[in-house]
């Protein structure tokens, strides 16, 4: 069973042993979905979930007051690949995409070793066979396809953009 981290705890709220939680995610839901979670190697039950600003406030089994919340700061946070919801067609899990092969008509181009998200659309992150690395952002023009099956990005790039 692999385990995925989706956010780490950096601060204790109020005196009841919520914590705040920076989420790694995409969407805050899978904090509202999951039952219980691995915080470091412990697995606890989800207690209570609410949303503040951009953060999770979680409140955890055996977490109860403050001390405690506050012992829990810099754990990490993690679900079950069974914990997973299911996704639309055309989604894809950023730890999916990690290690695909990228291809232009057939010749490869290197691997995909990141997904950039703090950007207006998602931007691959390729390391090249010769070592360097390319940037390519996640729109129709240029990706063309994604095979899971095959392990493939089928791309069509930005004619000179091999030259920068």
């Amino acid at each position: 069973m692999e385990k995925i981290k989706v956010g780490k705890i950096v601060n204790a709220v109020g005196l009841k042993g919520e914590v705040k939680v920076y989420n790694y995610s995409d969407s805050s839901e899978i904090y509202e979905i999951t039952p219980e979670m691995y915080v470091g190697k412990d697995l606890l039950q989800v207690e209570n979930v609410r949303l503040q600003k951009n953060m999770v406030i979680l409140k955890l089994e055996g977490i109860n007051d403050r001390n405690a919340a506050e012992a829990a700061k810099g754990r990490e946070i993690f679900i079950t690949e069974d914990d997973l919801p299911e996704l639309e067609e055309g989604e894809f899990y950023i730890r999916d995409l990690i290690g695909m092969t990228v291809t232009e008509e057939g010749v490869v181009l290197g691997k995909v070793t990141d997904v950039i998200q703090n950007t207006a659309q998602d931007v691959f992150e390729i390391e090249r066979e010769n070592g360097k690395q390319l940037l390519l952002p996640r729109v129709d023009e240029f990706v063309l396809d994604i095979d899971l099956d095959t392990r493939e990005i089928k791309v069509k790039l930005p004619e000179g953009l091999l030259e920068l």
